[in-house]
């Protein structure tokens, strides 16, 4: 599903990555640790097409991102992939219901599953709010049953339980397994937590060197 081709990105002379390979296997849940710096975040937005390496190549489903253009990247990433960012991203103008609903209307999907999403990040029931009236850990919770709602083939989270107590966090990651392996989907999670990482299939460390196992 997802491979990584001699990938290489620099930022202001700086090189982030350097001819990073890897394969990830399909349908497995994979978690991403590393030293602030090493380039974890800016890994997950080259695989969701939201940057573009200066070298090498992400293939998708077989197919170099690069080989699409702006409309088709958006479309594999709208009917394929889930992303949680660090910032949320939550837009402010909508509800909850709405913002969780969002990448089911954008793929003409049957809205009804936003409550049920909101139900299993502890949400329930409050659909009819805005983001305002949030605390952040909440707003996270948002942009996670966002992420999930529409079964993505390929979920991309960097930081998902960040903002979390430990406890919600140990339902939040549960939930993610449980939906990735319910789906047969893939994901790649970026963490510095050690607990967030013992709930996946996988562990890799990236290093300067590149992705080994941890």
């Amino acid at each position: 599903m997802l491979e990584l081709d001699a990938l290489t990105k620099s930022y202001a002379g700086r090189t982030v990555l350097a001819g990073l390979s890897h394969v990830f296997e399909p349908g497995r849940f994979v978690a991403i640790m590393g030293e602030s710096g090493v380039g974890k975040s800016t890994l997950l937005n080259l695989i969701a097409g939201l940057d573009a390496p200066d070298a090498g190549r992400v293939i998708v489903d077989g197919v170099p991102m690069s080989a699409l253009d702006d409309d088709a990247a958006t479309r594999l990433r709208r009917t394929r992939m889930g992303f949680i960012f660090q910032a949320f991203h939550v837009l402010p103008h909508l509800t909850l219901r709405q913002n969780v609903a969002l990448p089911l209307l954008l793929n003409h999907a049957d809205s009804a599953r936003a409550d049920a999403m909101l139900d299993a990040v502890g949400l329930g029931g409050r659909g009819d709010d805005f983001p305002r009236q949030l605390s952040g850990g909440e707003m996270q919770r948002v942009a996670i049953a966002r992420a999930l709602v529409h079964r993505p083939a390929l979920l991309l989270a960097d930081e998902p339980t960040g903002n979390l107590d430990p406890e919600t966090a140990d339902g939040i990651l549960k939930l993610l397994r449980s939906e990735t392996r319910a789906h047969g989907a893939g994901a790649v999670m970026v963490t510095h937590s050690h607990a967030a990482a013992a709930m996946a299939d996988e562990v890799l460390l990236l290093t300067r060197s590149g992705l080994k196992l941890a």
